[in-house]
């Protein structure tokens, strides 16, 4: 991602404990930054809270030192760019780390796995 300003939520999966301090800047929850960057919370990770078990969560909470309101707030901003990337929202962009010889690769393949999630989105009931 951009190591000048907040990432984009473009799949945000593949965001680094960077990224996601810099997000949580974005979002007013700055204050957990170095304990999220402590933790080594990442893009996977974030992508993986959806699969928490209310144990797994109030365990996140502790450990972060979390207030239940910022952790509302987290959860919010985070389906609001789970939304807009299932979407299709952003725009496709070459991943900072690849090389620029790649760029019509990750793109494609980008564009390709969006569309799946949209049409799998549609498909359920």
């Amino acid at each position: 991602m951009s190591k000048e300003g907040p990432p984009e939520p473009l799949d945000f999966f593949i965001w680094t404990v960077e990224d996601v301090g810099l997000w949580l800047d974005e979002i007013n929850l700055g204050n957990y930054r170095q304990v999220f960057e402590e933790n080594g919370v990442n893009g996977e990770y974030l992508e993986g809270m959806s699969m928490f078990t209310t144990e797994q969560i109030l365990r996140f909470i502790r450990r972060c030192h979390m207030k239940w309101g910022d952790f509302i707030t987290l959860c919010k901003e985070l389906r609001r760019i789970k939304v807009a990337c299932l979407k299709g929202e952003q725009k496709v962009r070459r991943p900072w780390w690849a090389p620029p010889c790649l760029s019509i690769v990750f793109v494609k393949a980008a564009k390709r796995n969006r569309q799946s999630r949209i049409v799998s989105l549609k498909l359920e009931p």
